[in-house]
Parts: C-alpha cells; structure tokens; sequence
C-alpha cells in the first residue's frame, strides 16, 4: 500500500500530520510531489474552527487544503500531462476513508491530470515562481471578483492578502482604488493605490465597493458610502446570516452582488499575468513552516495579524 504524509483535521482545531494510505493511481491520473502548500485564512479558517456550513461531503477527519503546487512524478497515459511538469493542484480526494476536503496538504497525491493547471516555465523561472503558486487560487478569487463587478473597484474594504491581490489587479487594469484597513500592521504595502482607515474617510459616492473583510455587519456602512446604482460585491467569506436596512439601499438602488468561486477562466487570465509581468505576486508570502510544522503554522495563519500568507514546505517530508 503506498502511503504520503498528510495534514489531518480530526476535529476542531485538533490537527496533526500523519502517514495515511494514498489511493492507486488510474490512467487518467498523475501522482504530484507537493513542494508547497499554502493555508486559506478564509476556507480553512471556518473548517479549522468548525464553524464551515453544512454541505455534501463536509465531515472530519479530512485533508484541507487547495493552495499547492508540485511537480509530476508519474502520469498515467491519458492523464495529458507529463512527468516533470510544475503544476497548480487545488485539492484531491485519494486517501482512502479519510476525506479529501480540500485534500492538498500532502506531500503526495494523486489527480485527475485534467484537474491540474500546469505552470509555464516563465511562471516557473521568476524568483519564488513555484512558491508562489500557492498564492494562484487566491489570485483567481482576485480576479474573479474584479471581473464579475460593473466595473473597476473604487473601494477595497480589507488590506490582507486578498484585498492588495484586488487591489493589484486594479491598478494593472489602469485604476487606482482607495483600501480600507483598520489594524495598522496592515496598512503598509500599497503600490499605485492609497491606504486609509475608514473613520478619516469622508467620501460618499463610491461606484463599486469591493468587501473581502468577511464582515457582515459592515453592509449598512458599506451602501451608505455608494453613488446611486452603487454596488457592493461581496468578495469574502460569511458564516452569519447578512441584512442590510432597506431604505439606504433603496434610495441609492443599490445592488448586492456575491463573488462565488473562481472560475479555469479566471485561473487561467491570472497565470498568464503573472507569468507575463503584468501581475506581481511579490511580498505577499510572509511565512512559511516545514509542513511537520503545521500545527504551529496553522495557529499562526489564523491568529497573527502580520500573516498574510503562510505557506508549508514539503520538500524534506518523508
């Protein structure tokens, strides 16, 4: 039976790395050796702490993760990759009893290859490029949100990794928004945009607010700052129910618009920015623990604010 070392939730916040079975490998399959995994402060989090919603599969013990990136090191003869390629896996389900949700902290696994998003060699070739890959399902949320929105953000509410990706791709888009961040550990970092705390901002009149701090009570502040025909995408995650008074909206004509998940559309525009230049990814992995490590690394990505991004290494697991 072959086996891989794995990040496994138990319970809440009860997490260990552990040896667990890892299913054969089809023709359609490839087998990965994961260098990097990246740990969601917004997914994760709630699976973490067991406050994620119901839904089809949901359940412990299980895997997390969909943030790695790897390289092939077999290919089944239909899986359309080939041994060697640098990849982007978001999650698998190989391991046997235990659930794969999302299944990409572990130092092997195994996918369907159609599944898999391979990365360009001049993704690969700028500095941290296969690190970087971590940051790519988080990239495409970025670019999802700006793309399904009427237009350009005006406003980013939220300056942590997710918000200075919006934020980023706004400006390469020829835009300069303004960000919202209230803890002042994060309000460094802007290129081509501006930084404020939101009580020194009197502007009225925003065209399209971008929320990712996963708030829900900010929602009345948020459409009492709109133009008319204003809109508020709503780009992070929210456990609670949302409610917004009504005649504000009213007033305004507000709209309401959800950020579901990210698209191959959206994955793919993003890698070929990055890879192209046009899109840096650059200082936005703060920290990283060898994958042994990853209790630590997990209360670290949750509780300090200085994280934007933690990352695990697997390149010496066993």
């Amino acid at each position: 039976m072959t086996v891989t070392r794995a990040v496994v939730l138990h319970e809440p916040e009860r997490l260990s790395v552990e040896t667990v079975a890892l299913d054969a490998p089809g023709p359609e399959d490839v087998v990965v050796e994961i260098a990097y995994s990246g740990i969601s402060t917004g997914t994760e989090r709630l699976l973490y702490t067991g406050r994620m919603p119901a839904f089809p599969g949901m359940g412990y013990p299980l895997v997390p993760g969909y943030e790695s990136v790897g390289r092939v090191i077999e290919a089944g003869p239909h899986s359309g990759l080939s041994v060697g390629q640098g990849v982007y896996v978001p999650g698998a389900r190989c391991y046997g009893e235990i659930r794969g949700l999302f299944g990409g902290a572990a130092a092997r696994l195994v996918s369907p290859g159609a599944r898999l998003t391979p990365l360009p060699d001049a993704f690969l070739e700028r500095p941290e490029g296969l690190a970087q890959g971590t940051l790519l399902a988080l990239a495409a949320t970025a670019w999802h949100a700006v793309e399904i929105a009427d237009a350009a953000p005006d406003l980013i509410v939220g300056h942590g990794a997710l918000g200075r990706l919006i934020a980023r791709i706004a400006v390469m888009k020829g835009h300069a928004p303004t960000v919202w961040e209230t803890n002042p550990v994060r309000a460094e970092g802007a290129v081509g945009y501006t930084v404020g705390h939101p009580a020194d901002d009197e502007t009225r009149g925003y065209g399209v607010i971008v929320d990712v701090s996963g708030d829900g009570d900010l929602l009345d502040t948020l459409i009492s700052r709109l133009a008319p025909r204003g809109e508020v995408v709503l780009a992070g995650f929210y456990s609670k129910p949302l409610s917004f008074s009504f005649p504000p909206a009213f007033m305004r004509e507000a709209r309401i618009r959800v950020a579901a998940e990210w698209q191959r559309a959206d994955l793919d525009a993003t890698v070929d920015a990055v890879a192209s230049g046009a899109l840096s990814l650059d200082g936005l992995i703060t920290h990283r623990e060898g994958a042994e490590d990853a209790a630590r690394a997990y209360r670290t990505a949750f509780e300090d604010a200085s994280c934007l991004k933690m990352i695990l290494d697997w390149r010496r697991t066993a």
